[in-house]
């Protein structure tokens, strides 16, 4: 067993190309899955590469980078569009999870029931990959292609995550359902991003259901029926079980898959219903995300 803790993004992708290490950066998921054995595994920490932390600016997207926590991410000033990001960070485990865990890791552990991965799919987030070979960058929907399964190849580090901000006034929630309030694996969970065209219609709608398959899925078709319906009460009304009919739930400790499926239905017609009912923001301003 090796342990290797680099301070830069430079020493962490040659001692990568020299082998192939597991990837450490909070620690959340790794250490619970090595309960009662040995750690025998080559680690490779990048907790200390400061400058994959923070949350940062540009005209046209926020960044966040691959260490910042779920507690950064709720206590950052960041605009309502963000809100079901900042709902979901408040679901990840406990406040010391909160305080360790990364949005990075949250991502490449991959699990069904991540509770992050619903509210990035809905931010349209991009995952910014580096290795020794160069840099590249792929939507988040086409980075986590299965159960625990990514496409970062052994030699590459999740380096950030690129969130295009709307053109118009958008609203954003998070629901989860589980056998309790907190500290718990959700039964199924739904994010949902909604933005509003200047007569106050539905001009764009982003809307994902996770541990209702093997990996969260957005509801496609469902978006593009809201685009022009008129913002207000009755909204989750015009969702459908058909608008569903991509999940594959399965029956497990926690519930059937026919109950996960009725539960993301509910879910998503309560989230809508809450954006629809929101109140409007002002069109985002370039250059601010606060």
């Amino acid at each position: 067993m090796t342990y290797l803790r680099p301070r830069t993004l430079d020493d962490a992708l040659a001692a990568l190309a020299a082998g192939a290490p597991v990837v450490l950066a909070g620690g959340t998921d790794f250490y619970p899955a090595r309960v009662g054995r040995a750690i025998d595994d080559d680690i490779l920490d990048i907790s200390a590469i400061a400058d994959l932390r923070g949350i940062t600016e540009a005209d046209d997207h926020v960044r966040i980078g691959a260490l910042t926590t779920w507690s950064e991410i709720i206590e950052a000033a960041l605009p309502p569009w963000f809100d079901g990001l900042k709902l979901a960070a408040r679901e990840v485990g406990g406040a010391q999870i909160q305080n360790a865990g990364t949005v990075a890791g949250n991502i490449c552990n991959a699990s069904p029931a991540a509770d992050g991965v619903p509210p990035l799919l809905t931010l349209d987030a991009e995952v910014e990959l580096a290795s020794s070979r160069g840099r590249h960058s792929m939507r988040l929907a086409n980075f986590i292609i299965g159960n625990r399964e990514t496409r970062r190849a052994r030699d590459e580090i999740v380096t950030g995550l690129r969130i295009p901000k709307p053109a118009r006034p958008a609203r954003a929630t998070f629901l989860k359902l589980g056998a309790r309030r907190y500290l718990v694996i959700s039964i199924a969970m739904v994010a949902a991003v909604i933005e509003r065209d200047t007569a106050g219609a539905v001009a764009a709608a982003r809307i994902a259901v996770g541990s209702c398959s093997a990996v969260a899925r957005r509801l496609h078709v469902l978006e593009r029926e809201l685009v022009g319906q008129p913002l207000g009460g009755g909204l989750g009304a015009l969702v459908e079980a058909r608008h569903l009919s991509l999940l594959s739930p399965i029956d497990d400790i926690r519930g059937t898959g026919a109950y996960r499926r009725d539960a993301a239905l509910t879910l998503v017609r309560r989230a809508l219903d809450a954006l629809a009912q929101a109140p409007p923001e002002a069109t985002p301003r370039r250059g601010s995300a606060a």
